[in-house]
């Protein structure tokens, strides 16, 4: 298998002594979105927490998970190295908008105008340039979906999660930003799994498509 994929061996879940989803087996390569797909409460959140290292304490998983070469399946959250986007984007009310991208900066970024020079670049990359000393609660809700995906991106993940990222959008601005984030997973060569109710999000990521029931894994 491809060592820079993201790669699930015999992930199950399991709630309360029953199978919720499982076992899976499955490598996503470089650049390459596989959408997950089923009912609701067949598990598919559950199973992007349990890749990222936050299922909750009632369920528990077995099986190994690796991202780009290394065994991730017992580090802490932070450790893994995993993008995550919801369907809310989370950008701190608190914050300005280049206050939350640089919450994602890597602290070896040491230098405040290099960190400066690092948020300004990606908000000109994302057609939001000079929106670093905005509100959040000042933008759109695209272009607070495209600085939530540029605070995931900025934190250099090996791997990107989309669950039901595009949900909460309206219809035009859903395309748009499909394109945007397909566009820049794939110009960073990045393994994606995404988690969708719509087949327009299936048919726009270009990619093989799994069908989840609960208790067993789909083809």
């Amino acid at each position: 298998m491809n060592s820079a994929a993201l790669q699930l061996h015999n992930v199950t879940l399991r709630l309360g002594g029953r199978v919720l989803i499982g076992p899976i087996t499955l490598s996503v390569g470089q650049g390459e979105v596989v959408t997950l797909m089923g009912e609701s409460g067949c598990g598919k959140s559950s199973l992007l927490a349990c890749l990222c290292g936050t299922l909750p304490r009632a369920f528990t998983a077995s099986g190994t998970i690796s991202n780009a070469g290394v065994d991730i399946t017992a580090l802490p959250p932070e450790s893994r190295r995993l993008g995550i986007l919801f369907q809310d984007d989370l950008l701190f009310p608190h914050m300005s908008v280049g206050q939350n991208l640089a919450f994602a900066l890597s602290p070896a970024i040491s230098s405040r105008q290099r960190r400066r020079e690092r948020i300004e670049q990606a908000l000109t990359e994302a057609g939001l340039a000079g929106f670093a000393d905005r509100d959040p609660a000042t933008l759109s809700g695209g272009q607070r979906a495209r600085v939530a995906l540029l605070r995931v991106l900025l934190s250099e993940p090996r791997a990107l999660l989309l669950d039901e990222p595009f949900s909460k959008l309206d219809l035009a601005t859903r395309q748009r930003f499909r394109e945007f984030v397909f566009d820049h997973l794939r110009t960073r060569n990045l393994p994606t799994l995404l988690v969708t109710h719509d087949q327009a999000d299936a048919a726009a990521a270009r990619g093989r498509v799994i069908q989840l029931q609960s208790g067993a894994a789909g083809n």
